[in-house]
């Protein structure tokens, strides 16, 4: 006698390893990432020479910083057009406050993080204050730094740039810690690659393994419905600000003492590549879903594919047809990742 089996419930069936690989926001970022690894490895002769990792791990670092930051942001709803100016914006308060105020840098960089942290306050309290789109507020944010760091700069220098870094006082310690290099080999690489893994992964703890985590997920799904479970949206989201804010003056710190530089015109349409990076790491626009490493990844796609065009000796006009591409191609990869994630966890 044929016996027949009797169908397994879903809700008892034991998760499967593909079950739990596609409820996470990176798989996708991942497996891109290892396609453009493996297919400039095969055309591009020097991309995994010791040189070339170093060169395209550098390339990533600074985006990958902001990244992880506007990832976290979008997790939780909202966008910050201001996120690239304000790179250059803290980065020349600092220059301005060392080379023209006489202050010591590490004073100036602490000055200058307590601005981006005002900024990045102002931007989440008008946002919830007036209940308007962080897209437009930051939007009028961008352009109000932009026109500040062009006026001001030109007023204070006669030039539209500050230099002369090296001979402030506090440059030399400041630098190690922000601008150093360190050996692998015969190789150097730059320690900012250090500060964007130690960030995406303190992120990637905080969003994972914290009450925050769960309150930024929380109001980026459904803010009414966290506000009726006791969740504290408006300070939520103000933090999130100005953790986007607090990137911004870590990469612009790390920028003018790595070239002890800054125009007024820094980091003027990064804000861009940042939320690309961040959509390619598997954040949606719509918030509530998203992973911090998935943004690091995405920075690191970025990174290799830039550099790998070079290595490769194309037209670097190239580099933006595979963006698009790879914009596209992560937004549909993204949308069917959340809703097989949706259905495996009910």
């Amino acid at each position: 006698m044929t016996t027949v089996d009797a169908p397994v419930d879903e809700r008892v069936a034991p998760n499967s390893l593909a079950n739990r690989l596609v409820t996470r926001p990176e798989i996708g970022a991942l497996i891109g990432a290892l396609v453009v690894f493996v297919f400039f490895s095969v055309v591009a002769d020097k991309f995994l020479t010791l040189g070339g990792v170093a060169t395209w791990l550098d390339d990533s670092a600074t985006l990958g910083i902001m990244a992880v930051a506007v990832a976290l942001l979008m997790i939780g709803g909202e966008f910050d057009l201001s996120a690239g100016v304000m790179t250059g914006s803290t980065a020349l308060v600092t220059a301005m406050l060392a080379t023209k105020a006489g202050l010591n840098v590490w004073l100036a960089m602490l000055l200058s993080l307590v601005f981006a942290l005002a900024v990045g306050a102002l931007n989440g309290w008008l946002v919830i204050r007036t209940g308007l789109p962080s897209f437009i507020v930051t939007l009028g944010t961008f352009l109000a730094l932009q026109g500040l760091n062009l006026g001001v700069t030109r007023w204070v220098t006669n030039t539209v740039q500050v230099s002369g870094m090296r001979r402030t006082g506090g440059y030399e310690s400041s630098g190690f810690v922000f601008a150093s290099t360190f050996d692998i080999g015969d190789t150097a690489f730059r320690i900012s690659i250090v500060w964007w893994i130690g960030f995406a992964a303190l992120a990637a703890w905080v969003l994972i393994r914290t009450k925050f985590g769960n309150w930024i997920f929380a109001v980026g799904g459904s803010a009414p419905s966290a506000r009726a479970v006791g969740v504290p949206v408006a300070r939520t989201k103000i933090l999130l600000f100005m953790t986007t804010a607090a990137a911004g003056w870590l990469v612009g710190t790390i920028n003018i003492l790595r070239y002890t530089t800054a125009q007024a015109n820094e980091g003027i349409g990064l804000e861009f590549q940042y939320i690309i990076a961040a959509v390619i790491g598997g954040c949606l626009l719509t918030g509530g879903f998203g992973s911090a490493i998935g943004a690091a990844i995405g920075a690191l796609i970025f990174g290799m594919a830039r550099q790998g065009i070079v290595f490769a000796n194309w037209n670097s006009d190239w580099f933006m047809l595979f963006l698009g591409i790879m914009l596209l191609a992560a937004v549909l990869v993204n949308n069917t990742f959340r809703r097989r994630a949706e259905r495996v966890r009910r």
